[in-house]
């Protein structure tokens, strides 16, 4: 446990960020079903706090001279993790890493864009299934018995507030598995996505991100590079845009605060009773030209997850060159969860964070997430290696020559 800005104790996760393989168990047999479910456009960064470095040139791919949508993070040398009274333990110490220069979506994968993707290949989410039993007893305690196949419906988490103020220890509280929740309808069947093509598609699981990588010739981001590139080039400052939380008193993510005016996580009927993601791009971008690093929607990285990665990854020495990650998970903090249990990087924070419960809309804040679990408040972005974009853009060159 830590204590943030409010003095108050937070758990390490926030909420509904609590590892995934937790909160599937929610539902699950009775309360335990718990489911998966580019160079042009240059800008100069601003003097955003004390850690700013030297002037940043902002490059946006324009499908030319880099892939269009995609912003060129420099690479570099830095200090990933943090130090500081925020930073909860699985994000210490800060340690020197290495990553190179790469393309990253300017923002997260929108409604829009995921469609499109659904439109060309017929893909179907881990959400729209039927859940499978062997993905799902292994976040589960041992010997957990197999719930009925009427149990086993396709569907996803959602997250559904409070009327009143409640003990933030049970999150079961405030989050539930839906069944017919999905990315065209978010919150359950009688939701859906009309008129939010440019909010983040969420309810996709690691596997749909990865299938949608492939099918845009791109891949999710290493945490060493997202972290990086959340960054925006202000070394260990403690937001992707400084050191203050509303700068002149201007709201810079979307997070709870200033979205709702209750506190977490009681929805006000008066101001729509509602919490979700915004329009891509509705914040100031960060010193890379990158919109929603941190808030909207928390986002999956390509790494597993372990607890002690940033003490495993410091004890090397020296700078850390293009870490990818550890070979499996391990997490001791999830109580009646193998420890070893599957789960993947999540980053960012979303929409819910809140200085009540957690601060992840930090740039070192981190979390890790069942693969197979899809969530109201999980999207992605993805990145592109510049040797990727120079072969793609060449052959398409080559094409357009010899029409």
């Amino acid at each position: 446990m830590s204590k943030g800005s409010t003095g108050q104790e937070k758990p390490t996760h926030e909420p509904g960020a609590t590892p995934g393989s937790r909160m599937r168990r929610v539902a699950l047999w009775g309360t335990l079903l718990l489911l998966c479910p580019a160079l042009v456009g240059y800008g100069v960064s601003r003097a955003m706090s004390a850690h700013d470095k030297p002037e940043i040139r902002i490059v946006l791919g324009d499908g030319t001279q880099g892939p269009k949508g995609m912003a060129w993070v420099p690479g570099g040398e830095f200090l990933m993790g943090s130090d500081s009274k925020l930073a909860q333990a699985n994000e210490r110490p800060a340690h020197k890493v290495r990553v190179h220069g790469f393309w990253m979506d300017e923002h997260h994968v929108t409604n829009a864009e995921f469609r499109a993707f659904v439109a060309a290949t017929g893909y179907v989410t881990t959400a729209e299934k039927k859940p499978d039993w062997d993905t799902l007893r292994v976040q589960l305690p041992p010997g957990t018995p197999r719930p009925p196949d009427s149990k086993l419906v396709p569907g996803a988490m959602v997250f559904t507030g409070t009327k009143e103020q409640v003990s933030l220890q049970d999150y079961s509280r405030w989050w539930r598995f839906v069944p017919g929740a999905d990315w065209r309808h978010p919150t359950g069947p009688a939701s859906n996505i009309d008129g939010r093509d440019d909010h983040p598609v969420v309810q996709v699981s690691y596997e749909d991100a990865e299938a949608y990588a492939k099918w845009a010739g791109k891949r999710l981001p290493t945490e060493a590079e997202w972290e990086f590139a959340a960054r925006g080039g202000l070394d260990q400052a403690t937001y992707a845009w400084g050191d203050q939380f509303t700068p002149d008193g201007k709201q810079m993510a979307n997070v709870w605060q200033g979205q709702q005016p209750q506190p977490f996580p009681v929805l006000n009927a008066k101001a729509g009773g509602a919490a979700g993601t915004s329009p891509v791009g509705s914040f100031p971008a960060n010193g890379y030209g990158l919109s929603d690093m941190t808030g909207n929607a928390w986002q999956w990285v390509a790494d597993w997850y372990r607890a002690d990665q940033f003490r495993r990854e410091a004890s090397i020495g020296g700078v850390v060159n293009e870490p990818a990650g550890p070979a499996e998970s391990w997490d001791p903090a999830d109580p009646g969860v193998p420890v070893q249990a599957p789960k993947r990087v999540t980053r960012g924070g979303s929409f819910l964070c809140n200085e009540s419960y957690c601060l992840s809309y930090r740039p070192s804040a981190r979390r890790g997430t069942d693969p197979y679990n899809s969530m109201s408040h999980l999207g992605f972005r993805l990145v592109m290696d510049k040797d990727v974009w120079d072969r793609t853009h060449a052959r398409s060159s080559i094409d357009t020559a010899a029409r």
